[in-house]
């Protein structure tokens, strides 16, 4: 790089100092992932936006590492955020405003510029991808108090829900940990995260009414949208890309949980997507395409080690929640046959699609006669098909 474009970037990138790391941690930012070594005192060159800064404290060896911790934050163009190790909780914590000044005023100045490693901004579009639409107040809504995210703080509430073997993995992760004895329970503090129900109930509606709301979720968003969003489809997409990255990089149960309910609800709404919330449809296919598509580069040489580390092979699959999630292949079939419907939105769900074909091998064509989802003989999540006759339907007793 010409060295006054260098200077140029340094001086009005964002900076992050992190004060007697100790040697072998892992320390990420977004998609970039450092090993300390004796030298390391953050990272300079940093864009202004929203990113993600996690760690992992290791053993003096570099053997074993703990539970990772991380923190979203919203810097401005030149923006100094000033974080010291902490030898007895083995984290990073914040200083007095005082020392906060004084760091600060010594970067400025380069005196920590050799110590400090460059953002790597080849890997900025990936990022940008991942979390365009996690802003400042999103960030704000949902993150923990203390801001702290990670496994080893989430609620007991989520260790009773089904898991998928990766889930498990996680789980045994943090049961084996050095980490996972020494918190005060009474001390976790998760996520904000929006309540997102999995099976509708209401009041007085018969049998069909409560089957027709359970199939087509287009009432739910709707509700959601305006009740927990404000009307702001945005904050459902920053929700959404802030649980992703938490799980991805700051490998949270409790993220992926939210990630998993918020993805579910959006395909298994079947009127939305082609009249009144069309243009979220296509955001949110570009969302959950850019997160797979960075996610499921397991072999790719660009593939970070936050990546890698969480992506095994229980997310290629049958294990994958996403392939139980046959709601999906509805949604392809509903796009792709509908007689009036967005061109972005049938152009990025043919995307969509190619991607999960060619990288995990799944196949969506119709080989079934129940609405075009291609089952296994054997497979145990196939729906079950009964002929009627020609008698009434009468109506099941409501919940």
């Amino acid at each position: 790089m010409d060295p006054e474009m260098a200077l140029e970037l340094v001086k009005h990138g964002a900076m992050l100092l992190l004060l007697d790391v100790p040697q072998y941690t892992i320390v990420g930012i977004d998609t970039q992932v450092f090993t300390v070594g004796p030298a390391f005192k953050g990272v300079k060159m940093i864009p202004p936006g929203p990113h993600f800064v996690f760690y992992s404290s290791s053993s003096r060896d570099g053997k074993e590492f703990s539970p990772i911790i991380g923190f979203f934050c919203h810097v401005g163009a030149s923006e100094i955020i000033v974080r010291k190790w902490d030898q007895q909780d083995e984290k990073l914590v914040k200083v007095s405003e005082e020392e906060e000044e004084r760091y600060s005023e010594a970067v400025r100045s380069l005196e920590f510029d050799k110590h400090l490693g460059p953002y790597n901004l080849r890997q900025y579009a990936d990022w940008t991808r991942l979390s365009n639409y996690i802003t400042k107040s999103v960030i704000e809504r949902i993150e923990p108090i203390g801001g702290e995210i990670t496994v080893a703080n989430e609620p007991a509430m989520i260790k009773n829900t089904p898991k998928t073997a990766m889930e498990k993995a996680l789980d045994e992760q943090l049961k084996s940990s050095k980490c996972s004895t020494s918190i005060d329970k009474s001390q976790l503090r998760g996520c904000y995260y929006t309540s997102i129900p999995r099976v509708i109930k209401r009041k007085g509606a018969q049998g069909h009414e409560l089957t027709f709301l359970n199939l087509d979720k287009t009432q739910l968003l709707e509700s959601l949208l305006i009740k927990d969003y404000g009307g702001s489809e945005d904050l459902l997409l920053g929700e959404l890309q802030f649980a992703f990255v938490a799980f991805l990089m700051g490998q949270s149960l409790e993220a992926f949980l939210q990630w998993k309910s918020l993805v579910s609800l959006l395909f298994e709404c079947t009127e939305a997507p082609f009249h009144t919330r069309s243009q979220l449809f296509v955001k949110f296919i570009k969302v959950i395409y850019f997160q797979l598509k960075y996610g499921l580069q397991k072999d790719s040489p660009d593939t970070t080690g936050a990546a890698a580390a969480l992506l095994d092979d229980s997310w290629f699959s049958a294990d994958s929640f996403l392939h139980h999630l046959f709601k999906l292949q509805d949604f392809f079939s509903l796009v792709q046959d509908a007689s009036v419907v967005d061109g972005d939105l049938l152009s990025w769900t043919r995307r969509l699609q190619e991607l999960l074909e060619k990288t995990l091998g799944w196949e969506f064509q119709q080989k079934s006669a129940v609405d075009g989802i291609y089952f296994e003989e054997d497979d145990e999540f196939a729906p079950v098909v009964e002929m009627l006759d020609d008698q009434p339907l009468t109506d099941a007793p409501a919940e």
